[in-house]
């Protein structure tokens, strides 16, 4: 699961709380507003994927929050989370292009797949970066040893370094793409093996 930028918007401060514990467990980063009438100043000051929006709140309802949302940003995804489901809350927030419509309490599993589906439907990379670098340097590793090659010899045969061939190798340093074509060719491999399942 990528790391995602979650704002939260509920009146009641233990829903935030625990949201904002669980989500952060999960990796994504968490913002919580309480009054409903600063969301919107929340939202333009930083750049959200999600917004968990409560329905029922004092001052603003959800629905009409979920109007200023759409004025302000029609691609963020936006969650509602309510302990009062009804026909008409459900069929203002498909309107409004909501991501989902989750009845409190709440599963955390349902939770978990739906920010997962949201996370997917973006295009946002579902792998951490260094997992990437991981499987990179596993790939080189293997193929180097598959050809009995020692980092000695490869770093002769790709003109970089036995030191940055080690850091590759261990994930301790992104290869440039000049760097992992060098490898691919003494390698004797097309360049995209080198990313393994990614």
């Amino acid at each position: 699961m990528s790391q995602l930028s979650i704002l939260v918007v509920d009146d009641d401060k233990d829903v935030c709380e625990y949201l904002e514990d669980f989500l952060s467990q999960e990796g994504h980063t968490v913002a919580c507003v309480n009054d409903p009438t600063q969301a919107i100043d929340a939202l333009k000051s930083s750049d959200y994927h999600v917004v968990v929006l409560d329905l029922m709140m004092p001052k603003l309802s959800g629905i009409d929050l979920l109007g200023e949302i759409r004025k302000v940003d029609t691609d963020v995804a936006v969650i509602i989370l309510t302990g009062y489901p009804s026909i008409e809350t459900a069929t203002k927030s498909i309107e409004h292009e909501v991501s989902a419509y989750i009845k409190k309490p709440f599963l955390i599993e349902e939770f978990r797949a739906v920010l997962d589906r949201i996370a997917k439907k973006k295009g946002l990379v579902l792998r951490k970066e260094d997992e990437l670098h991981k499987a990179i340097g596993t790939k080189i590793r293997e193929l180097r040893k598959e050809r009995g090659l020692t980092l000695k010899q490869l770093s002769r045969r790709t003109g970089l370094s036995v030191s940055l061939l080690s850091q590759i190798e261990r994930a301790e340093s992104s290869a440039s793409v000049s760097s992992l074509f060098k490898v691919a060719t003494a390698l004797d491999v097309p360049m995209t093996e080198l990313f393994g399942d990614f």
